[in-house]
């Protein structure tokens, strides 16, 4: 593998990027990248810390990594961390590119595939948790599950983290089929159409210019995010569907969601304003054969974003859960009916 080019990050001191060509686009918007971000393991001067193995994180729709203390978290653990911005998506996305635009979600595999070429080939022999958001958490399981049945799995992955997947489309039972199908043909003609949705309200729970603690660019994650477009829209339902008829990542998966849910309400900082929870609940179990639940009381969409309270609920649920998953580097192998397991919301 050629050696990648690593340069200083937007985020400052402790990181650096690199980009994955991607080459041309196959939805015809010039030429695609990805960039993989990663923590230096080490401040200046200091000695390496200990390489217990890697994490990767995938983001969410209008998302970028930015959130240092997750990376501190698992650095604490002695997990390299790394985050891929997929094509099109925070320092990914170029002039010309519609923001987070894939006519199918499988042409995410070439980045994740080589983003975790990237990640094994820096720490042979270690195992690989894969951290994914909202719509990350949608994209991620599906490869893992393409990579399996293509027999190639992705041995290394011993961990799946998902925070707040996006697993299904949350309008009513009486109106998702007749969207479903009228995305499928619009989708056809004019795949780049804007649909008028409502500006969310969740942006400004986050950020410091509203209500929230949090400071990112917001050309890069806005407010009120990025339009949505029929062709991607379709493309996420096609996963969705995809996934409700059951996948399997190969590894242990920890869901970790908000205990309610309020989308489309008036801003609300204890609660997921973007997707419907008993939805995640409902449909979590096709992810795979072994499956914990985590809700977090009081918890926002992104839980690792969510009030302090709440957010130290969601990493003492993520640091049990990998304490208690098998030895790193032993084998697993997926057998048996899918088991689901739940953590109480006051954990």
């Amino acid at each position: 593998m050629a050696e990648l080019g690593w340069k200083p990050d937007i985020l400052g001191s402790g990181y650096s990027r690199a980009v994955l060509d991607l080459g041309t686009d196959p939805d015809g918007e010039g030429t695609v990248e990805a960039v993989l971000v990663r923590r230096e393991p080490r401040p200046e001067g200091q000695p390496p810390a200990e390489d217990s193995g890697a994490v990767l994180y995938v983001h969410g729709f209008a998302d970028y990594f930015f959130q240092t203390e997750l990376a501190d978290f698992f650095a604490a653990r002695g997990l390299r961390f790394y985050a891929l911005d997929l094509r099109k998506c925070g320092r990914a996305r170029k002039p010309g590119h519609t923001a987070h635009y894939a006519s199918d979600l499988v042409l995410y595999d070439d980045e994740l595939d080589r983003a975790l070429a990237v990640v094994t080939a820096a720490h042979p022999g270690k195992p690989v948790t894969v951290v994914a958001h909202s719509t990350g958490g949608l994209i991620v399981p599906l490869w893992l599950n393409r990579r399996r049945l293509a027999g190639n799995p992705a041995g290394n992955v011993v961990a799946v983290v998902l925070n707040s997947p996006w697993l299904e489309l949350q309008v009513s039972n009486a109106l998702r089929g007749p969207a479903t199908q009228l995305l499928r043909v619009v989708s056809k003609v004019r795949p780049f159409l804007v649909l008028n949705l409502p500006d969310g309200v969740y942006g400004r729970t986050l950020h410091v210019s509203g209500t929230g603690e949090w400071e990112y660019d917001v050309g890069l994650k806005p407010l009120a995010g990025f339009p949505v477009t029929v062709g991607w829209l379709n493309a996420i339902r096609r996963a969705q569907t995809r996934l409700h008829r059951g996948i399997e990542t190969g590894a242990p998966t920890l869901v970790l969601r908000s205990a309610k849910s309020a989308p489309g309400t008036e801003a609300n900082d204890c609660a997921d304003l973007v997707l419907d929870t008993a939805q995640i609940a409902q449909w979590e179990s096709s992810l795979g054969s072994e499956v914990t639940d985590a809700p977090i009381k009081d918890a926002r969409h992104d839980v690792f974003l969510s009030i302090p309270e709440s957010r130290a609920s969601a990493y003492d649920a993520l640091g049990d859960w990998l304490d208690r998953q098998q030895p790193l580097g032993a084998e697993r192998r997926v057998v048996g009916p899918s088991a689901r397991r739940k953590l109480p919301a006051d954990q």
